[in-house]
């Protein structure tokens, strides 16, 4: 019912899928999973935005609004092996207009990147917008606010859009924002080789972009005990 009263919201047509309850794995099931194929349009292919981080000086802008929640999240059953707590609240007028400033400003071309904060929250997010750079581009950020340390960088709060804009896009970027009702904070800046996080002047995260992706690209064969995902590259390659 949910599902279908958010596509209803969105005027999404759901063209298939397949919702899994009962999978088994060695005697352990899988929790409940509905995979969904919908149907998109960008008229103009020219303005599709990427995740990845493209430029050095970019701004980093936080649309939607962070809060105290950790509850059902990845950080506290990967942290704290608990699959617990309620999920974050969600609220479909509040999705849609977020989604409706991303919306406007990648059809004003103003976007660089943009990426949700879903899984991990706003720390994984950032990462995965430098693991998707062209050249591997970190980032440095400030989080400011009163959220503890471990809800600030992996709360997963819904509604929420990490996106980079050219340092004069962004006053034009925070005003429509405002003018939407949204919140809209500018959180850092795209640039040097290292994810850079701090939170009223601590440091909370400070790693080389490239070792962070390596751990992130050997994710599946360390899991399966494999030493070696992908073989050695030969001279020639």
């Amino acid at each position: 019912m949910g599902i279908a009263e958010a596509c209803r919201a969105f005027e999404i047509p759901v063209t298939g899928g397949n919702v899994s309850f009962y999978n088994d794995t060695e005697g352990v099931s899988i929790y409940p999973t509905p995979v969904l194929g919908v149907v998109g349009l960008i008229p103009d292919i020219d303005k599709a935005v990427r995740p990845g981080f493209r430029t050095p000086g970019d701004a980093l802008i936080l649309l939607g609004q962070s809060t105290d929640e950790l509850g059902a999240s990845e950080y506290l059953k990967v942290v704290h092996g608990s699959a617990a707590g309620p999920v974050p609240a969600f609220d479909l007028v509040r999705e849609k207009a977020v989604q409706e400033v991303c919306l406007r400003a990648a059809e004003a071309g103003w976007l660089e990147s943009a990426h949700d904060l879903s899984e991990g929250g706003l720390a994984v997010a950032a990462a995965e917008c430098a693991f998707h750079s062209p050249d591997g581009f970190g980032c440095s950020i400030e989080i400011g606010g009163e959220l503890r340390a471990d809800a600030a960088l992996f709360g997963e709060a819904p509604s929420r859009i990490l996106v980079t804009v050219k340092p004069e896009r962004a006053p034009a970027l925070l005003g429509l924002a405002r003018e939407l009702g949204v919140p809209a904070v500018w959180i850092g800046t795209v640039g040097g080789s290292a994810l850079h996080i701090k939170s009223r002047g601590n440091e909370l995260l400070n790693i080389p972009v490239r070792d962070a992706r390596a751990v992130w690209m050997e994710a599946i064969p360390r899991r399966f005990h494999q030493e070696e995902y992908y073989p050695p590259l030969k001279k020639g390659d």
